[in-house]
């Protein structure tokens, strides 16, 4: 067969989304994968790991078959099995659980591995259809999430193709050059075309800071501060749009009042910045009409996370922002999709009664902590896809112990060997994206991307749709949705969404679900109770944690402060060429990154004694990784960074920078604070 391009869509859990183009070399491989350039946000442009695919799919340490334990639990000794064998255990195991603890014990548990609508989320539908645990997804976005909605009340936002109409971008806790390339496509048009202006907002100087016209280091976890001071400039100075305020907000004077003394002296000190920079960017701000607030995830991965994303979302309603082509704030575009999911993800069997677990406290809900299990019974059976929370998941050491418990009954679904899949009783290989059908959120921009498949399946691999129908079968399951092919599934969800057919979504390759103007701009109002922009959020409403939470936009110091045991603040952000340890096994991108490496401030080394590649260690109560350390004046003094989920065993001690992360949910909604953890660390 010759050479030929197939439509295809990244799967994974970035906020590209992006829309592919893949060279198919026969039935069975591929050549080169390259953006799809029709696709307005994708624009031809997608990250060099997506684009070396080959080395993932074809790579040779794939699983390719059942595989049943036979040794200690996490050590990896296993013995091939039926697909039919390994099935009938999986079920009778859940049926064991069910009759033993009653069906919450079984807890089908997935993380972002796949973004797509079926072959992720359809795992609901067998939870739903016996009554297992729910899962509260926090993981990645919670925080962040919580704040926005405080203020927004919806997850939607300006276009982000708009940046491109921008005169100012301010891209605050994002590494888009490494981690949404696309972001930094159409931010280049407006630097172009516009002559904009480029101001990113970080805790290390990343490759998107250095590429930034003004680049702001901040302390971890200030970034409230910052954005309260703004505001006080913007009033003091005459840089608010009071009729906008008045119009379109409940901001009044015990909001104005309240940061009266929020002063760019005050927030100097906190975030170490100074105070003519604080200044200087919020005039820069306020005499900006098209300003793009491009708002990450980094920021928000704090116990004071919410909080600060509230913050930084008052601001363009401070300055009247929203009302410009280009101007406005972007997060995530979760709430735009209106897809009809009852069929696709069981909706229709689900019992709003049956406990919700939290994925982020894996750890704690296996090793039995009573709030996190809710007041139920222990997960005694799990069926784990698209995760590999050994490594992924906070507090990774309670998360060992969780799954090294004798009781529990685990299957994983995988495409390789990680550290969760060897801790499985049955280890099942699973389908990679380019081997079946799916649709995916493109969150960080307004498509619905479509992959339908491309290659055959790999070996004995089984996709994601086809285990979860085969195991509801055994298990007594009576639910159309598990009689229909993922082709049904999805064309069947498209059509009650009226969103046409499968067959004229993937002659498209996407779907762009863009609300109009008017809407994505709030001219008619916010999606709130009043349509108001929310200075004053109602905490309470958007999760359980809210105690201690004002209803103003604040800075909050409920951070995990350093303290003279654990003097350094760690941060621990992507790596370019891994997406979380997805990508970890692939050679271009282990060659790239190296090898996880402590960046340490260079006072900070010269105190202690630790020269350029030395071995040092870093730890808490909580445990301690050993690693090399890289010398460089990247983060404020204090401040350690360690780029990348890199596996436990790339450390040298065989220990992950996760064993290092607190479970504790990040107020008011859950999720993981990875970026807000003190430490100690001393030359090894």
């Amino acid at each position: 067969m010759g050479k030929e391009f197939w439509k295809s869509a990244c799967p994974h859990d970035c906020p590209s989304g992006c829309s592919l183009e893949v060279e198919r070399l026969s039935s069975t491989r591929i050549g080169r994968v390259r953006g799809a350039a029709a696709n307005t946000y994708t624009d031809g442009v997608i990250c060099a790991k997506v684009a070396r695919y080959a080395e993932r799919v074809h790579h040779p340490d794939r699983l390719r078959q059942p595989l049943q334990r036979i040794g200690e639990k996490g050590a990896g000794e296993f013995r091939p099995i039926s697909w039919e064998a390994a099935l009938d255990e999986v079920a009778e195991a859940f049926l064991r659980s069910t009759q033993v603890h009653g069906s919450e014990a079984v807890w089908p548990y997935h993380s972002g591995g796949t973004m797509g609508v079926v072959q992720r989320w359809g795992i609901d539908r067998l939870r739903h259809a016996f009554g297992y645990s729910r899962q509260h997804s926090t993981i990645c976005m919670t925080p962040a999430e919580a704040g926005w909605l405080a203020g927004v009340g919806k997850l939607t936002g300006t276009d982000p193709r708009e940046m491109a109409q921008s005169d100012l971008i301010v891209v605050w806790g994002g590494n888009p050059v490494s981690t949404q390339v696309n972001a930094m496509s159409h931010i280049a048009k407006a630097r172009k075309q516009r002559g904009a202006k480029l101001v990113v907002i970080d805790v290390y100087r990343t490759p998107t800071v250095e590429a930034a016209d003004i680049g702001l280091v901040l302390r971890p976890g200030s970034d409230g501060a910052l954005a309260l001071a703004m505001m006080h400039v913007l009033f003091k100075e005459g840089l608010a749009d009071r009729d906008y305020l008045a119009r379109h907000t409940d901001f009044d004077a015990d909001v104005e009042a309240h940061l009266a003394d929020k002063t760019p002296q005050w927030a100097a000190a906190l975030t170490g910045l100074s105070e003519a920079e604080i200044v200087d960017f919020a005039r820069l701000y306020g005499r900006t009409q098209r300003s793009f607030l491009r708002l990450g995830f980094g920021f928000t991965r704090s116990r004071n996370g919410s909080s600060a994303m509230h913050a930084v979302s008052c601001l363009p309603a401070v300055t009247g922002a929203w009302k410009y082509p280009g101007g406005g704030a972007f997060f995530i575009s979760w709430d735009i999709w209106q897809l009809d999911l009852t069929l696709a993800h069981g909706l229709d069997l689900l019992n709003p009664a049956t406990r919700v677990l939290d994925q982020s406290r894996i750890g704690p809900v296996l090793c039995g902590d009573r709030d996190a299990l809710a007041g139920g019974p222990p997960v005694t059976a799990m069926l784990m896809q698209n995760a590999n929370s050994a490594d992924v998941a906070p507090d990774s050491t309670t998360v060992a112990r969780g799954l090294s418990r004798q009781d529990l009954f685990l299957c994983v679904h995988e495409q390789f060997m990680t550290a969760t899949a060897k801790y499985a009783d049955i280890l099942l290989p699973a389908a990679m994206f380019l081997e079946y059908d799916d649709i995916y959120y493109g969150y960080g921009h307004t498509h619905l991307t479509v992959g339908p498949r491309v290659l055959d399946r790999h070996e004995e691999c089984r996709t994601n749709h086809e285990l979860i129908c085969q195991l509801a079968r055994r298990l007594g399951a009576n639910h159309p949705s598990f009689e229909m092919s993922a082709v049904d599934l999805l064309d069947a969800t498209l059509r009650a969404s009226g969103k046409g057919t499968w067959e004229e979504a993937t002659h498209r390759g996407w779907i762009d679900c863009a609300p109009s103007f008017e809407s994505a701009h709030f001219l008619n109002g916010f999606p709130s109770n009043d349509g108001r922009f929310r200075f004053k959020p109602d905490w309470p409403s958007v999760g359980p944690y809210h105690a201690g939470m004002t209803a103003l936009p604040v800075h909050r110091e409920n951070v995990e402060q350093a303290k003279p045991e654990a003097p350094f603040r760690l941060v621990v952000p992507p790596a370019r060429s891994f997406l979380n340890t997805t990508f970890a096994e692939t050679p271009g991108s282990i060659a790239r990154e190296g090898g996880p490496r402590a960046l340490i401030h260079p006072a900070d080394a010269e105190r202690l004694g630790i020269a350029d590649g030395a071995c040092v260690r870093l730890g808490n109560d909580r445990g301690e990784v050993r690693l090399n350390a890289r010398l460089v004046d990247t983060a404020k003094s204090g401040v350690v960074i360690v780029e990348g989920n890199w596996p436990g065993h790339a450390f040298l001690d065989g220990k992950g920078i996760n064993v290092l992360i607190g479970s504790d949910p990040v107020p008011p909604k859950g999720g993981a604070a990875f970026h807000d953890t003190a430490v100690w660390m001393r030359l090894d």
